[in-house]
């Protein structure tokens, strides 16, 4: 009787999640994703030592006591990688959505009013993409100083270009469709219509961006910390730890575990980007819905 009565049950249940969040690759990206999440915002209470306390033996192995080894200064590594994803995920969050603002809010007025207004800002984007992305926001980043927020800031600048393009190019191609004219002729204003016509038909496409930026700015902003640009000492950042590790190159375990950190934050947030992609394109919903029928 119970299998009857679950049948029924399971069938609704799935038919309220979107095939493509139910394939195997959605489901690994949103489980590591939530696990990340789950890590950034519990902070000290999983972690089990201090990450800035130097009590412990220098460049311990991986043990039962620690698991993920200590380093140079004698700071317990497992602890550091946990920490780090209170600074670097926060922050790339933070960057995505400052350049989803700012890029957003200029491809809109350059899509939907054109003219001088569309000229100056396609101008100014392609200043920005002119030069290669880890270049131009290494020459900001040290023009500001070494900083995480300066990392930030510099990221920013070879950021919302993107968002501005991609928003363009979805208002110019809805501005002239029928239902935005036929709203205009009722007696619409411009930012009416901006607000009520095309702000909803472009949030998909720069909401699927967005999320598979999280990623990269996940890896610009541990690339600048890296290179001395981001985290200062003693900070646990994911990218001056495996800066810090170079020093000491046959420890292995100083680079390896903060390194998959990145791999693996960057990978989940690109396979949810790929299944949110998936969900919102009504074609490929729509090839995924007769593949789960048949």
């Amino acid at each position: 009787m119970s299998t009857v009565a679950d049948g029924p049950l399971r069938a609704r249940f799935r038919a309220r999640i979107p095939q493509a969040w139910r394939t195997p690759l959605g489901i690994t990206g949103a489980a590591v994703a939530l696990v990340w999440i789950l890590i950034a915002v519990l902070g000290p209470a999983l972690w089990p030592h201090d990450p800035l306390v130097q009590d412990f033996p220098r460049l311990e192995a991986p043990s039962g006591a620690h698991f993920f080894g200590t380093d140079e200064l004698g700071r317990d590594v497992f602890s550091r990688v946990l920490a780090g994803a209170r600074v670097t995920m926060p922050l790339a969050v933070l960057l995505v959505a400052l350049s989803v603002l700012i890029g957003g809010v200029l491809g809109l007025a350059a899509g939907f009013f054109g003219r001088w207004v569309d000229e100056t800002v396609m101008r100014l984007t392609d200043l920005v993409m002119a030069f290669p992305t880890v270049i131009l926001a290494m020459v900001v980043a040290a023009s500001l100083g070494a900083s995480l927020l300066n990392a930030v800031l510099a990221a920013l600048v070879v950021s919302w270009p993107a968002y501005a393009r991609v928003t363009r190019g979805l208002v110019v191609g809805i501005r002239q469709a029928d239902f935005v004219l036929a709203d205009r002729l009722l007696g619409f204003s411009p930012l009416r219509s901006l607000g009520t016509d095309i702000v909803p038909m472009v949030t998909g496409p720069v909401l699927i961006l967005a999320s598979l930026d999280i990623g990269t700015a996940t890896l610009l902003l541990s690339g600048l910390s890296f290179l001395g640009l981001g985290a200062k000492p003693p900070t646990a950042e994911w990218g001056s730890m495996v800066a810090a590790a170079i020093q000491n190159f046959d420890s292995w375990w100083l680079g390896v575990f903060p390194g998959l950190a990145i791999l693996t934050v960057v990978m989940a947030f690109n396979f949810l980007g790929d299944a949110l992609r998936d969900a919102l394109d009504p074609r490929t919903a729509g090839v995924l819905g007769k593949a789960e029928t048949r």
